[in-house]
């Protein structure tokens, strides 16, 4: 297995440099300063504040002295440190047989250590599942790059599979979000012959706190998570981005907010182990879990910004590289 593991995680670089590694180049000309800001900043002069400048670069004993905001400007040098936080949660098996969320988390972490690796920088990564459980040092270089794709692959695969395809068409497994979503809409009450729950939710807190404690040195930090998690994250989260600058990505599967027509079917939590059963035939109930959905993640993204972090969305469904390129003009209008 250790082999075949090896040469998944070279494919996979492999595919993603001609599909996605390629194309951004065409776009953005090299230049993934306008993705991400770097974080080995040199000082360089004054300007005066303008509308949408990153309020921690204001220089506030000048802005002081001249009753005037003033800024800090600064040369990026491409050769930073970044850290990949990544969540490979129980959440993150949820998706597509052919493309689950952790298949995008995947090529999201390879994809983005694959660039800032050749372009000089060193790549670290911390994986969370029920806890922080792996930390991979900041190293450059193609060996890297693997080693983060393998560890990934190797955990993806590791997954228990579900047991038959009769079970796979009744039971949408592993649907954490679309259970809550689906709890909103039913209420809390318990359902008769409905196990109580009895695994563990995922505390991204503890993930984003291990980071402060291993990154001292200013640093480009990517998120990648589903953003499933018990409530808490914020504090953390905002304690980070003090110190760094932070992306954060969510990783997000359509059917988690839009159930199609499928009849009857069991709606399993992959971390708590908790059933509901719903009816998808009925209109209404798909209309309410979809606002449901838009609700939370609603609530999602301003939770995201008052941590002073924007909140990034990538779909199971979507097209990688239009992903990325949505990031960088969106990071680009910010820094406007």
């Amino acid at each position: 297995m250790g082999a075949t593991t090896t040469l998944s995680a070279e494919s996979l670089l492999r595919r993603l440099e001609w599909r996605v590694v390629r194309r951004l180049d065409g776009r953005l000309q090299g230049d993934y300063r306008t993705l991400f800001r770097g974080a080995g900043l040199d000082f360089t002069d004054l300007r005066e504040y303008v509308p949408g400048d990153d309020l921690r670069h204001i220089e506030w004993n000048v802005t002081a002295r001249l009753d005037e905001p003033y800024v800090r400007e600064f040369v990026e040098d491409r050769e930073l440190t970044a850290w990949l936080l990544l969540d490979h949660s129980a959440s993150m098996g949820f998706g597509p047989v052919d493309r689950q969320k952790d298949l995008v988390l995947a090529e999201v972490a390879t994809t983005l250590a694959h660039v800032l690796t050749r372009g000089g920088s060193r790549v670290g990564a911390i994986v969370m599942d029920t806890g922080v459980d792996l930390v991979i040092p900041p190293a450059s270089g193609r060996n890297q790059v693997l080693r983060i794709a393998k560890t990934l692959l190797d955990r993806r695969e590791a997954r228990t599979p579900v047991p038959n395809r009769r079970e796979a068409r009744t039971r949408e497994g592993g649907a954490s979000s679309l259970r809550r979503g689906v709890r909103r809409v039913l209420g809390r009450s318990e359902q008769a012959g409905v196990p109580a729950p009895s695994g563990t939710v995922t505390d991204l807190g503890v993930l984003l706190a291990a980071a402060y404690g291993i990154a001292r040195r200013r640093s480009l930090v990517l998120v990648v998570s589903d953003f499933i998690s018990a409530d808490g994250w914020e504090a953390p989260l905002s304690r980070l981005a003090r110190r760094h600058e932070v992306v954060a990505i969510q990783v997000v599967d359509p059917r988690e907010s839009e159930l199609p027509d499928a009849g009857g079917l069991y709606v399993e939590d992959a971390e708590t182990g908790e059933q509901i059963f719903v009816d998808t035939s009925d209109v209404a109930f798909r209309a309410r879990l979809a606002a449901a959905a838009e609700s939370r993640q609603a609530d999602l993204e301003a939770r995201a910004r008052t941590a002073g972090v924007d909140l990034y969305p990538v779909r199971t469904d979507d097209d990688l590289v239009r992903s990325l390129l949505r990031i960088s003009e969106l990071r680009r209008r910010r820094r406007r």
